[in-house]
This record gives C-alpha cells, sequence and structure tokens, in this order.
C-alpha cells in the first residue's frame, strides 16, 4: 500500500495568531509507516501555541504507540512550565494517526476529530473530550443539541494541565481508497459533517485541506484551522 498526506492551517479570520500545529509540515507519500497529527492548543496569545508545538515536536520524535507518543507530549508541556511557571495553564488537544502496513492506529485527546471516508461512507471515529459530548453519552443531550450547547468547547481532557493524562487509542484495518481526516474544532464548528464529507471525497488532497480551510473561513472562520488528510493507493 502507498500512503499519500497533505497539511495545511490557517489562523483564521478572527483570531490574531494561530495556536494550531500540524504534523508534517508538508505533503508527502510514503510505502512505510506514517504519522500525521494535529494539534489545537490553548491558553492565550502565545502559550497555546506553545503548547500545540511542544507537544507535536514531542510525540514526533518518540518511538512509541501512538497513546506514548500523546504522553511523551503531555510530559514535555509539564517540563516547560517547570522551566517556566507563568506558562501554567497552557494546554492542547491532539488527533494522532499512525499506519503501519495495513493497521492504522489513532491517539486522541481533546476535540479535534479524526474522520474516514471509506467508499461513499463519512464516520467520526473519534469521541469528542467535552462537557456537551458526555451528556450526549449519558442520554442528557441529542447529538444537535450538543452541537449548540455553551459547554461544546468545555474539555475535559487535553494535554498540559495534568501529569497523567487519559488518551484513547484504537485500531482499524486500511484499505485502498480509505481517506483519513483530521482537523481542528476550527472546521467542524464551522461546517457541518456532511459537507466536510462532501467535499473530502472530491479533489486531490492538496485541493481538499485548503478547500475545507476555505469552506471554515467563508463560514466565519472564528478560530484557528488546521487539516490533515491521508489517503491509501493500491499499489
Amino acid at each position: 500500500m502507498r500512503y499519500l498526506w497533505s497539511t495545511a492551517t490557517h489562523k483564521g479570520m478572527v483570531r490574531d495568531n494561530n495556536e494550531d500545529a500540524v504534523f508534517p509540515s508538508s505533503s508527502g507519500e510514503s510505502t512505510g509507516e506514517v504519522l500525521v497529527m494535529v494539534a489545537d492548543g490553548m491558553g492565550g496569545h502565545v502559550a497555546g501555541e506553545v503548547a500545540s508545538r511542544l507537544a507535536v515536536n514531542a510525540a514526533a520524535s518518540s518511538q512509541l504507540d501512538p497513546a506514548d507518543r500523546i504522553a511523551a507530549g503531555n510530559r514535555a508541556i509539564r517540563e516547560e512550565v517547570a522551566r517556566d511557571p507563568g506558562l501554567e495553564g497552557m494546554g492542547t488537544t491532539m488527533t494522532l494517526l499512525s499506519i503501519e502496513g495495513t493497521t492504522a492506529t489513532i491517539g486522541h485527546i481533546g476535540d479535534s476529530r479524526a474522520y474516514l471516508l471509506r467508499d461513499d461512507d463519512f464516520s467520526q471515529l473519534t469521541e469528542d473530550h467535552t462537557v456537551a459530548a458526555e451528556y450526549v453519552a449519558l442520554g442528557q443531550l441529542d447529538p444537535e443539541e450538543a452541537a449548540s450547547h455553551p459547554q461544546r468547547h468545555m474539555l475535559t481532557r487535553t494535554l498540559g494541565l495534568t501529569r497523567f493524562v487519559n488518551v484513547d487509542e484504537f485500531k482499524f484495518d486500511v484499505v485502498a481508497g480509505d481517506r483519513v481526516l483530521l482537523c481542528s474544532d476550527g472546521l467542524t464548528e464551522m461546517v457541518s459533517d456532511p459537507d466536510i464529507g462532501s467535499a473530502f471525497a472530491r479533489g486531490t488532497l492538496e485541493e481538499v485541506v485548503w478547500e475545507l480551510i476555505e469552506m471554515a473561513n467563508d463560514a466565519g472562520g472564528v478560530d484557528n484551522i488546521s487539516v490533515v488528510a491521508v489517503e491509501a493507493v493500491a499499489d
């Protein structure tokens, strides 16, 4: 199997700076291992950007399973806070995809998301770690209500705020033609899943990532927007 990927990030139409981070920073392809990720930083003008970049760099340089790579990102943030206590409170989400052979593994914490497009089926792979999502899981809120709930952005899990973190990790088999999307909530807050899925199914990966960013910006672009797309191609 051959894998193609493309990444893009944009500060959006409202924010002064971009606190998101993506890995890798450019498009590419591989017949070996694939590692891509999105992180959405938080904590203020500079600190969110610091947190997301620290986490991505640590995760990318670790030779570990996805969940442990994300935990390494958490340690990197906590070590930086220990050096500079003024950064206390900075944190980041992280959604990471690793592929070896035809086995994909997702590591995830926060409300950045992973989606899978297989044939004509576009489905969300990850669960948001937010207060609103927990209400949905408990049956106290409908998904439609959660989409506009005032606590839909209130994270219940994130990197950087505690010594230990609870990271979701799961595997799935990849087949030729699959496309996987990782994105920050700057996309999903502005564009509906059906519209994201429709755009994700057409064009090259390079075209897709920038079209999705343009769609979010056209809808208001109230947050930073980051998109990573991966496609499996039969040799």
